[in-house]
């Protein structure tokens, strides 16, 4: 992998400050993703949705995207549900529309 981006090591420093800043945690892992590393921007997401299952409809969604980009579409199916479900629960009508969309993409 490549060296880090000035924007991923910002967000790192950032995040060990405040750890608990579910922000900073969803930016680094989005950075992640967008550098090409995939296991770690995913495993970011995963932990953040694990602490923050009902809360964190946006990480459903771009975990699901990656999943879907990837191939993985088993995976990007099930975690794109799971964010639906989260997001109609919220009554977040958009982000569950969005992940409708991608849904349509796994078929």
């Amino acid at each position: 992998m490549a060296e880090k981006s000035p924007r991923r090591r910002m967000l790192e420093n950032s995040l060990a400050e405040d750890p608990s800043d579910t922000f900073l945690r969803y930016g680094l892992a989005l950075q992640c993703l967008r550098e090409g590393d995939l296991q770690e921007g995913r495993q970011r997401l995963l932990a953040l949705i694990a602490d923050h299952p009902d809360d964190q409809v946006a990480a459903y969604q771009q975990l699901g995207q990656s999943y879907l980009e990837s191939g993985d579409t088993a995976l990007a199916e099930q975690t794109l549900r799971q964010g639906i479900v989260k997001a109609r629960v919220r009554g977040d009508a958009h982000a569950a529309a969005e992940m409708e969309g991608l849904l349509d993409q796994v078929g």
